[in-house]
Formats: C-alpha cells, sequence, structure tokens
C-alpha cells in the first residue's frame, strides 16, 4: 500500500465516529498494536523532546527502508505515534522525507489535541523526517 492509502484508510476508520471521545478509544487501541521498543532503548537519545509524556521512538535501517519501533508513557501519545508508525515505518527515506501526512487534519487530530501533545505530534513527525534524512545522507 502507498503512503496515501494506508492515510485514506485511517481517514475512513475515523469517520465511523463523530464523537471524539469515540475517536480517542480509536487512537487508544491503535496504540495498543504499535511495534513496541524494546526496553534497552528505552534511553535519552531515542526520547523526543518536545512532548508533554514521554515519547521514546527507534529507527532500524534495513533493505534501504526505515522501520520504527515506540513507546510512551502516555496512552494517547502511544496512539499518535502508532499511527506515524502505521503510515511511515517500512518506507524509503525519500517517502518518508517528502510524505505528505494530510490525515492528520482529515480526521480533526490536530484540531483535538491539547497545545502540548499537538506540540508531540509536530515533535515525532519532525524527529522521523529527520531519522529518515540521516539515513539518506549516510545510506545505513
Amino acid at each position: 500500500m502507498t503512503i496515501s492509502q494506508i492515510q485514506d484508510n485511517i481517514v475512513e476508520e475515523f469517520s465511523v465516529f463523530d464523537d471524539w471521545m469515540d475517536k480517542y478509544n480509536l487512537l487508544i487501541d491503535m496504540g495498543k498494536d504499535i511495534p513496541r521498543i524494546d526496553q534497552k532503548f528505552k534511553t535519552n537519545d531515542h526520547l523526543i523532546e518536545g512532548c508533554q509524556s514521554k515519547v521514546w521512538l527507534r529507527p532500524e535501517f534495513r533493505d534501504d527502508r526505515v522501520y520504527f519501533t515506540a513507546d510512551s508513557d502516555a496512552i494517547i501519545t502511544k496512539g499518535i505515534a502508532g499511527l506515524l508508525i502505521k503510515v511511515l515505518s517500512g518506507r524509503t527515506p525519500d517517502e518518508i522525507i517528502s510524505a505528505d501526512l494530510y490525515f492528520i487534519d482529515r480526521i480533526g487530530l490536530r484540531q483535538n489535541l491539547s497545545p502540548t501533545r499537538s506540540n508531540g505530534l509536530l515533535s515525532m513527525i519532525r524527529q522521523m523526517k529527520l531519522y529518515a534524512m540521516a539515513f539518506k545522507a549516510t545510506g545505513r
């Protein structure tokens, strides 16, 4: 599936619900399914700066693709990380760098997050793109 197809599926999943409490529950469920970061990588090196809660994100580069694992001490934030991983993990660095993450606005996520969680979302996106840029530049 392409990044756009995955985003369209996410938009469709969220469109089933009108109430944001239901959408938050879906987001929480998505957080339960994310590839978990190994405990040994829950270090400051993998901690995302700018998040209200603790979020650890680890990239791995193999077969010319970037794969992410993550965890958070907050269930909503873990769900947000899960959404981003669903869209960006397993992609080439170029795909990640150039990705237009339109699903965020289409599902109303940005508008329904607190300012600090919204900053965290942007920090996660920025860090994922920075990892992709680094892998593109080094090839490893």
